[in-house]
């Protein structure tokens, strides 16, 4: 006789459908018309209740900073394809700087720059929302980073390895800032390559120091 699926998994996954359901939902509302929805608009067009959403996300910033944290996990991918291509320790400060440089190379960063540049409408000086989202991604994706890092260097420090993967985000966001002014986030062959130029200044910088 066929057992019955446990209560705790239908309710797993009833929870995992809500989850996608908002954040497909939020994507849609991005795309129409940037970040400017509320959480009754977002649980309207997900088919959820109000406390539903609450119940997965703590404001709809958070519902926005998880979308565009899932557009940033391409370049998530490729830097964990990069790490994993390595065996498990030992490792050095050194090989550590050249996995997560050889990631940032290889992943489309000025695409995702670009998406969410146009996600979040852009920044201005009278909404912060934008930049404030904009950091959390790049946030979670540093916190991300070095805990690749940790795993696969046991043997050193995990300060050392959040310190370098800190240092190399930050200043990736700095220079997409510098990226966005220049070009406007617009992409073609010319701005990929304004890009280039950037991140080479920026590896070069933090291998050589100031």
């Amino acid at each position: 006789m066929k057992s019955e699926p446990a209560p705790l998994d239908r309710r797993a996954a009833l929870k995992a459908r809500h989850r996608r359901a908002i954040l497909d939902a939020a994507k849609e509302l991005i795309a129409e018309d940037g970040t400017r929805f509320g959480v009754d608009q977002l649980a309207e067009r997900a088919d959820v209740a109000r406390r539903t959403i609450f119940n997965h996300f703590v404001s709809v910033d958070d519902v926005v900073t998880s979308v565009c944290t899932e557009e940033l996990a391409v370049v998530i991918d490729t830097f964990r394809a990069q790490v994993t291509a390595g065996p498990v320790g030992p490792g050095s400060r050194a090989t550590m700087f050249a996995t997560i440089t050889a990631a940032l190379r290889a992943a489309d960063v000025p695409g995702i720059i670009a998406f969410l540049w146009q996600a979040l409408g852009g920044f201005s000086t009278t909404d912060t929302r934008p930049q404030q989202i904009f950091q959390a991604t790049f946030s979670r994706a540093t916190d991300e980073f070095a805990r690749e890092l940790a795993v696969r260097n046991a043997n050193l420090d995990p300060l050392e390895a959040e310190l370098l993967v800190s240092s190399l985000m930050h200043g990736t966001e700095v220079i997409a800032h510098h990226w966005i002014a220049a070009t406007g986030a617009v992409l073609d062959d010319g701005t990929r390559a304004a890009w280039d130029r950037l991140l080479d200044h920026l590896i070069t910088s933090i291998r050589t120091g100031y």
